[in-house]
């Protein structure tokens, strides 16, 4: 019987997982802080990703050692935004979004994994249009009672000018959702009432989701999972609706 991976072996892999999410957030603070300035107060994209890099635990010194850099005060490597448009095996659509400071590279990276598991790239706008730009706030249920956490939550959704709310049976989870131009008006509003959300961000939706069938699973999956492990992608989007289980 083969043994499973030892404590240390766990405990590197977890940890090389999250050096991997500490590197696409100092990313996204860089990009952020080039493009709106170095305020967070003054730049609602650079307050959202800093907002992630402190929920993920990254130390305060790292966030400003990033924006520093991004915006001139301390010598560092320049980024751009880069995206791709393709599709998966049975016509999955996906939208996938990078920061690199290597376009040749990240270009060879994510064509590569399209081949691998039997997808295509397309031109732009060939997929892009199926996913909506939304904001999302989400709101875990946790020891209280459910019901009266989803009408504190709505209730205050309605008063800040949220566009809907959501809930997942699944998980019980709550998303506020909002427009792009909306979205940190709403966090301001909801965080007032007392409802910091668990996770926030400006993110992507598809319209319609595809039927994935049994002998494509594999394969879609393994080029979804490929493209988010690649360092230079930030966000993989796609319409897949995969069977449970």
């Amino acid at each position: 019987m083969g043994r499973g991976p030892s404590i240390a072996g766990r405990k590197n892999a977890q940890d090389a997982k999250r050096g991997q999410a500490f590197t696409k957030l100092v990313r996204e603070i860089m990009v952020a802080a080039r493009a709106g300035g170095g305020d967070v107060n003054g730049n609602a994209r650079l307050r959202t990703a800093v907002d992630k890099a402190i929920a993920a635990s990254m130390p305060k010194d790292n966030i400003e050692r990033a924006i520093k850099k991004a915006t001139g005060e301390l010598e560092g490597v320049t980024y751009e935004e880069l995206h791709f448009e393709g599709y998966a095996p049975g016509g999955v659509a996906v939208l996938v979004e990078c920061v690199t400071d290597n376009r040749q590279r990240t270009v060879s990276d994510v064509r590569h994994a399209f081949t691998k598991f039997g997808g295509n790239l397309g031109t732009d706008g060939s997929v892009a249009y199926m996913f909506n730009k939304i904001g999302v706030l989400s709101y875990e249920q946790g020891a209280g009672d459910p019901a009266l956490l989803e009408d504190r939550v709505t209730e205050a959704a309605i008063d800040a000018g949220a566009e809907d709310v959501k809930v997942w049976p699944e998980d019980g989870q709550i998303d506020v959702i909002t427009t792009p131009d909306s979205f940190e008006a709403v966090r301001d509003a909801m965080e007032k009432a007392g409802l910091k959300p668990a996770h926030a961000e400006v993110t992507r939706r598809a319209e319609l989701d595809v039927p994935v069938a049994a002998d494509q699973v594999e394969a879609v999956q393994g080029l979804l999972a490929r493209l988010d492990e690649l360092d230079d992608v930030q966000n993989v989007y796609s319409n897949a609706d995969l069977p449970a289980g």
